[in-house]
């Protein structure tokens, strides 16, 4: 009899003992910070708002009420709308003054060399709207490589894409979790953001990231120091066009002239995957700017 009692006591001890881990364990994964990969596996692209995708001007320079632009100083919290200005007979678009020096300083790029005739693909892959399939494909056909900048969301319900593009030898470039506007979060929240990403990426597919673009376009000097000593790349771009609205199709005609027109050295193209236009008219991008005297690099080549 003593001895069911004392085993009995033991088992209960064990059990509280068990408890008492499991609790520490749950209770410091719910205080840090990169709980649960950073609720990578829990977000639904439903829950995050798209509508606006790019706050800076695609043309001219960027001049709102909400950002700072056309400023040689750089208040250091202060948001700044990523703004370009194009250039006729394929000229370097002109981006915000100081742009040059503030993104030299932290790492970030916007162009490659621009004396040579290298241009780089990137695609934003906020959420999937049946295109990005046939975009792979272009490139496999062409030997293209491109960088595809996801969201959590992304890599939660479309991990078969995401494999797609690393075995494929694409780059996958960090689009935060939840696509907010950076320079509106603390340290700790930009820091969550990119990094819960980054660790689900790393978690599912065993390699890191290197390049980050910010949501929207918006940034800050402090956005781009806390994500530079995170080890990223900012990479911006010195071309896109309004491409994200998924109720205008305009015609892969259109995609291809926009494109065309604006091909410059070092060139960085910003297109959004979920364009039917650009899908259709990708091959004929390819084939076009080649014939054009361009080749495409690896934005690889672009890292720090």
């Amino acid at each position: 009899m003593k001895k069911v009692v004392t085993l009995a006591v033991l088992l209960i001890i064990l059990a509280v003992i068990v408890n008492c881990v499991v609790m520490r364990r749950y209770n410091s994964d719910a205080n840090s910070n990169l709980s649960d990969l950073g609720g990578v596996f829990s977000v639904s692209s439903r829950s995050i708002d798209y509508s606006t995708e790019l706050t800076g001007n695609l043309s001219e320079e960027v001049d709102s009420e909400n950002c700072i632009s056309l400023q040689n100083e750089f208040p250091y919290g202060k948001k700044r709308c990523w703004g370009i200005r194009r250039q006729p007979d394929n000229k370097t678009p002109i981006a915000d003054p100081g742009t040059d020096k503030l993104l030299e300083k932290y790492g970030g790029k916007y162009v490659g060399d621009v004396n040579k005739k290298v241009i780089y693909l990137t695609f934003d892959e906020g959420y999937e709207n049946g295109y990005t399939s046939k975009i792979l494909d272009v490139l496999k056909e062409n030997n293209v490589k491109a960088a595809f900048f996801i969201t959590g969301p992304y890599l939660n319900e479309h991990q078969d894409l995401v494999r797609r593009m690393v075995e494929e030898g694409h780059t996958v470039g960090n689009h935060t979790i939840h696509h907010p506007s950076l320079p509106e979060k603390s340290d700790s929240e930009i820091e969550e953001e990119v990094l819960g990403l980054e660790r689900a990426f790393t978690e599912k597919f065993g390699a890191k990231m290197k390049f980050l673009r910010p949501p929207k376009g918006e940034y800050s000097e402090r956005t781009l120091s806390i994500t530079s000593k995170l080890g990223y790349c900012n990479l911006f771009w010195s071309f896109a066009y309004d491409d994200w609205y998924r109720d205008k199709i305009r015609g892969p005609e259109y995609a291809y002239k926009m494109v065309m027109k604006n091909l410059h050295n070092g060139e960085i193209i910003l297109l959004h995957a979920v364009s039917k236009d650009n899908a259709d008219a990708l091959d004929m991008i390819i084939k076009g700017a080649i014939a054009s005297g361009y080749e495409f690099g690896n934005v690889e080549d672009l890292a720090n």
